[in-house]
């Protein structure tokens, strides 16, 4: 039997992930590594811990199966990471990824005087993008900025170490804000922004990019003979909507874990003159458009340390019991989950956390399903700006963490009145990577027929009434998150 990899580099986990080719899941390990925050707004990783991490998941995972079955390695990466390296594969920076928040003015500067990047890029001006980072560096003359041969995401960082080679796929390399999603070549006006030349940076490939004969040192590490074939993939999200099945017009993804994420393809950019989502390339004639919300389990996180205490814990479990005592919309009380700054679709790192219409009645009950509802009013908020620009959502899979919570998923089937669907595997973005692999070294025919490999577990109905009332307070949720911007900028320079 024949087995094909997938290998997730997310944001705090480096995940590897055996199927067969009918999608089921034969083997995963998962390896964490910490996200270090040196000052107040920086995130950072250790991009050899990460290596570390990636090759040690690797060998976990596939001792079970015989390496000469496996026929190769599809690739996942979170976006917007951001490392400096010298020509000899050595980082001379940190990882500087997607939270962090040091490159705030620059992004806001960029926002005003250069609002034209978005039009060619596709990437919000924010301080996520490695973008604003690199101007940041420049400004501040960032000794590794200063040193360095490369500027390269976590991916391109390993595949340079592990095969030699200079190459990037499209939709990290449309990450950055730096790509023309046009042309799928490297944006020279933006280039001379950032100060950088294009000989600095990876050639931009599509995501079918195959390498082989890895180097001996990593492949020992990574238990897999030197000839399997690593397919290059994409970024997590085009990957996810793979994986899941959300492939055609009309066919929406929504992924909460500790952020959450909306996204649907296109077949061509799919730009916003208020730049309140964002529009990457894929492949050469497949876009994928969306938004993501830096507040997903992380707010769940923040109420369970919130109510725990030494005597009792209050894990997803019990914390989703206790929102069900409640019905829906917590009796008119709303939670703006921007604990986290926000991204789309207001791209505030200033935004703050905020219950609104609390009253006396009110109990921790209330507040644990607020929150809950919150991060979903947030989703439905880009959706909304998703459905401006044209795009319906006529089909909703859904994935991630949340989707272990069916009080959860139920909220999020009422609010948006759609079926919801589960797959079987919470694994879409390693599936999605493996699935290109498969198709680009031949086992399969198109990425489409991903749909018949694809087990769904269960799906939710919505609930007419709740819709209803549902509906009612996201028109006040909409007023209220637009309404109270400003403050939180008010705040945030206080």
């Amino acid at each position: 039997m024949n087995y094909v990899i997938g290998l997730d580099l997310g944001t705090t986990s480096a995940k590897s992930v055996v199927f067969q080719e009918n999608g089921h899941v034969v083997a995963e390990h998962e390896v964490d590594y910490p996200l270090n925050h040196p000052q107040v707004g920086y995130a950072e990783q250790d991009p050899l811990q990460m290596e570390t991490a990636a090759l040690e998941a690797l060998n976990l995972s596939t001792r079970l199966v015989e390496s000469e079955n496996i026929v190769g390695v599809g690739i996942s990466a979170a976006m917007h990471s951001m490392i400096c390296m010298d020509e000899n594969g050595v980082p001379l920076s940190p990882s500087i990824i997607w939270a962090d928040a040091r490159s705030a003015e620059e992004a806001a500067l960029l926002k005003k005087e250069s609002p034209d990047v978005y039009m060619r890029t596709g990437t919000p001006l924010h301080p996520m993008s490695p973008l604003s980072k690199l101007l940041w560096m420049k400004k501040y003359r960032y000794e590794p900025w200063e040193q360095a041969d490369y500027f390269v995401s976590v991916k391109e960082f390993l595949l340079y170490r592990w095969f030699g080679e200079k190459v990037v796929d499209y939709s990290i390399a449309a990450a950055t804000g730096l790509f023309n999603i046009h042309t799928h070549k490297w944006d020279e006006e933006t280039l001379q922004l950032a100060g950088i030349s294009e000989g600095q940076l990876f050639a931009p490939v599509p995501p079918t990019y195959a390498m082989e004969n890895m180097r001996e040192h990593f492949a020992e590490k990574a238990g897999l003979k030197r000839s399997t074939p690593f397919v290059i993939g994409g970024s997590d999200g085009p990957l996810a909507n793979l994986g899941i099945g959300a492939i055609r017009p009309g066919e929406t993804a929504i992924t909460i874990g500790t952020s959450g994420a909306i996204r649907q393809f296109s077949s061509e950019p799919l730009l916003d003159d208020r730049q309140e989502i964002f529009s990457y390339s894929f492949t050469d004639d497949l876009w994928i458009t969306g938004g993501p919300s830096n507040n997903g389990g992380l707010v769940l996180k923040w109420v369970q340390q919130l109510f725990e205490t030494e005597s009792e814990s209050l894990p997803l479990e019990k914390l989703s019991e206790l929102a069900a005592e409640v019905e829906a919309g917590s009796e008119n009380l709303l939670f703006l989950p921007y604990l986290n700054g926000e991204r789309a679709p207001f791209w505030k790192a200033e935004a703050k956390g905020s219950f609104i219409g609390l009253t006396p009645s009110h109990r921790k009950e209330h507040m644990a399903r607020a929150a809950m509802e919150g991060v979903l009013f947030s989703i439905l908020h880009i959706a909304s700006a998703l459905e401006r620009l044209g795009n319906k959502h006529e089909k909703i899979f859904a994935s991630g963490g949340f989707a272990r919570s069916p009080v959860w998923v139920q909220m999020l089937a009422d609010l948006f009145n759609k079926r919801i669907d589960i797959p079987v595997s919470h694994q879409s973005s390693a599936w999605g990577a493996a699935w290109v692999a498969l198709y680009s070294l031949g086992h399969v025919d198109r990425l489409e027929d991903i749909k018949e490999s694809i087990p769904m577990n269960q799906h939710y109905v919505p609930n007419e009434e709740n819709h209803q009332k549902y509906r009612q307070l996201f028109d006040v949720y909409q007023s209220v998150s637009h309404k109270l911007q400003t403050d939180f900028e008010q705040l945030h320079r206080l």
